[in-house]
């Protein structure tokens, strides 16, 4: 399942230069993560990397997008243009 960044967000800056996707970007209030890019940073790490640098710990599953592991590795097939 995608991640997603709740109202608790304190705008610091620091989850979105680790996306490998370029999922996070800022909204209008807080930070954003797109559902379509966020691949959990499967593919690409061990741990999701946005969370692991989040000071306040407001980055969670979404629920309105959940996705087994293997829907995850088939988004970052897709995204990378990886087989």
């Amino acid at each position: 399942m995608a991640l997603y960044i709740t109202d608790e967000c304190i705008n610091c800056d620091v989850c979105e230069p680790e996306c490998p996707n370029g999922a996070i970007s800022q909204g209008e209030e807080i930070y954003e993560i797109d559902p379509e890019l966020c691949t959990e940073c499967v593919g690409h790490y061990e741990t999701s990397q946005c969370v692991e640098v989040c000071p306040v710990d407001c980055i969670i599953k979404d629920p309105d997008h959940e996705e087994t592991e293997e829907q995850l590795w088939e988004k970052y097939r897709r995204i990378t243009g990886e087989t």
